[in-house]
């Protein structure tokens, strides 16, 4: 028998924005059916809101939204309003609270133009702000979202992000997030967890992850253009970094998180030539992923 959960125990404060990321296959999906409710748990036990989803579906539903990447909870042939008005009878939603949650939802993700259209003339992004809406109508205090950003363009992917932001901070919505763009997470997440083959690997804030995996900095300099390339080579050590890029105007170096490490690299390499502009940047959480599994894989064997 496989276990596709094993041991996971994890809880989440109202209005926390958390990013619960994996592999394909690590265990994601079973979780978040075991907590809308779709599945019940063999052994342990699951509480949203104080009760087991399974249990209580009709009293869950109210409390939760839920997206599920490009599967549409919209009414594919009628107007997309049409879907809205709906919603608001299975929900039992009142009159004047739909008018007011639908002219919010339209101030967030800019519905207006879109409600009279039939939901299988939407575009992907035009369809996924509609499925937003549609799990946010009734108000409920969990959002599941599951890939809401998977083949958006930017634009969309944008207004996406931001209507989630938005909902985290005005409406105090506690939101579950799993994508593999972790570009979102960085955006949206302060708390990550991260699983692996059915247990929880990692469970706290992004930089801390960051730290624990992947600490370094890159340091970037260009100088002004003279021609010459600075005397250093790729490779070599210097101001207790390491040089990545030597180039004419350019050098990159990879320093540790000290706090005294930046102020010493360019103490040496200001001596290079007239810095003109420079930045310090991060390892993206994308990098960072990269090594989480196989260290952790290496560190179990």
């Amino acid at each position: 028998m496989v276990r596709a959960v094993d041991g996971i125990s994890f809880s989440v404060d109202a209005g926390e924005v958390v990013g619960y990321i994996g592999p394909n296959g690590a265990g994601k999906s079973t979780t978040i059916k075991l907590l809308t409710g779709v599945l019940e748990p063999t052994s342990g036990s699951v509480r949203v809101a104080g009760s087991a989803p399974s249990r209580n579906r009709r009293e869950n539903a109210q409390r939760i939204g839920a997206v599920f990447g490009q599967r549409s909870q919209l009414w594919w042939d009628l107007p997309l309003v049409e879907s809205m008005k709906l919603l608001a009878a299975l929900y039992d939603i009142d009159p004047k609270a739909y008018r007011t949650q639908l002219a919010y939802l339209d101030q967030v993700l800019g519905l207006e133009d879109i409600l009279p259209t039939p939901v299988r003339q939407l575009s992907l992004g035009q369809r996924m702000r509609g499925d937003l809406a549609a799990a946010f109508l009734h108000q409920p205090s969990v959002l599941y979202l599951d890939e809401p950003t998977i083949g958006l363009d930017v634009h969309a992917k944008d207004r996406v992000c931001a209507f989630i932001e938005q909902v985290s901070q005005e409406r105090r919505a506690t939101i579950v997030l799993t994508t593999h763009d972790l570009a979102d997470i960085e955006r949206l997440c302060d708390r990550v967890i991260l699983i692996d083959r059915g247990s929880v690997a990692f469970d706290g804030p992004v930089k801390k992850l960051k730290a624990s995996y992947a600490p370094e900095r890159v340091l970037k300099v260009r100088y002004e253009p003279d021609g010459q390339a600075p005397q250093l080579t790729v490779g070599q050590n210097i101001a207790s970094g390491t040089v990545l890029v030597a180039a004419p105007g350019e050098v990159s170096l990879r320093l540790p998180p000290t706090a005294s490490a930046v102020p010493t690299a360019l103490s040496e390499i200001g001596t290079l030539g007239n810095i003109v502009d420079l930045s310090i940047e991060e390892t993206s959480l994308e990098e960072v992923i990269k090594q989480v599994y196989p260290a952790r894989r290496a560190a179990a064997q």
